[in-house]
């Protein structure tokens, strides 16, 4: 029995949301998983109520479950920056959720904006440092608002985290056993002590524990252009946290953008999370129009993530199934041909038969 906590969020978070469980019921039947939800209300509609963004106690609750679901956190009528960071931010830091994983995978029946590419092109992983960097909020703001004003944000790196991170990598890389090359992601020529750190852990770890494992390099810069040029060249990318975040919305753009891409916070020995990246999106708010592949393929990653394979592929494959059908007109908001939950019901057919 997999206990499982539920964070709807904001936005279209809730929709997106009731349609993941609707097909990770419907698989469930199917594979005998049992499993049990618990919701919890956090997000700006609770911030705006009670001033408090993340409860005291909560976090603590969350360490018990086997995984998390999130929907989406941001609110129009909340100031940038203050959900994400004491809400977000502090789950990752406080759970430990040092990686941020991000498959970019085209399916059949899915558009790209890259042309003559397929799906035997377009599929890779993006391993991202997920507790570090520029995003660990060290640094401060001196005589704001003068003419003197100076601000720093300090790009924090440990050997610590940078080699938990890239041995998560080359594990996966082997795991995947397709073309078991592991690109690292990196500023080498700039950021000179940073991402030094980055260098030598790369081929120290590689050398001593991971000679199976080709090793590549490409700076950030080289990396989203060959993202578009020749994705094929990639298998597994590992990264620091800021590129991270860069490269991976470029990744769902090419998989066909941000209603099938999802993604997991994970923390391999605790409390992992796993979400749609795309938003919680207030125009679309109670509409019935985003899609929900995005938020389904999430629960496909936390079956994956639980070990529970059986379930995992079951739900991606009636992804694919849905895609393929041509009732699926666009991943595009407003212009799917079905409504939110109609997608749902399709996807969830699909899991049960």
């Amino acid at each position: 029995m997999y206990r499982i906590a539920v964070i709807a969020g904001d936005g279209i978070g809730p929709e997106v949301v009731r349609e993941g469980l609707k097909v990770l019921e419907s698989a469930a039947a199917r594979t005998g998983l049992r499993y049990e939800l618990q919701r919890y209300d956090l997000g700006g509609e609770r911030y705006l109520r009670t001033g408090e963004p993340l409860p005291e106690g909560v976090v603590e609750e969350l360490r018990g479950f086997d995984a998390i679901y999130l929907g989406s956190i941001g609110h129009p009528e909340v100031a940038p920056g203050i959900l994400e960071r004491q809400l977000l931010l502090r789950l990752r830091f406080e759970l430990d959720q040092y990686i941020n994983l991000r498959p970019v995978k085209l399916y059949p029946g899915v558009e790209t904006p890259l042309r003559d590419k397929g799906p035997e092109e377009i599929d890779f992983v993006v391993v991202r440092e997920n507790t570090e960097g520029l995003y660990s909020g060290m640094g401060g703001i001196q005589y704001k608002g003068t003419p003197q004003e100076v601000s720093t944000q300090v790009h924090i790196t440990t050997r610590f985290g940078v080699e938990r991170c890239l041995r998560y990598a080359f594990e996966l890389c082997r795991r995947r056993n397709r073309e078991k090359k592991l690109t690292l992601c990196a500023k080498t020529n700039v950021l000179t002590y940073v991402h030094d750190t980055w260098w030598r852990a790369f081929n120290e770890v590689g050398d001593a524990d991971y000679p199976d494992i080709q090793r590549d390099y490409a700076h950030v810069d080289a990396t989203t252009m060959w993202m578009v040029k020749n994705p094929e060249w990639f298998d597994v990318i590992v990264t620091e946290n800021m590129f991270g975040d860069i490269i991976t919305d470029l990744g769902a753009m090419i998989q066909g953008g941000l209603g099938v891409a999802a993604g997991g916070n994970i923390n391999p020995q605790g409390v992992s999370m796993f979400e749609p990246i795309g938003g919680s999106a207030p125009k679309y708010t109670g509409l019935n129009v985003a899609c929900p592949i995005a938020a389904i393929s999430a629960v496909q990653m936390l079956m994956e993530t639980l070990g529970e394979e059986a379930t995992s592929r079951r739900i991606e494959g009636a992804v694919e199934r849905a895609l393929v059908s041509g009732q699926i007109k666009s991943l595009a908001a407003g212009r799917m041909g079905l409504s939110t939950s109609e997608v749902g019901d399709l996807v969830a057919a699909y899991a049960g038969e």
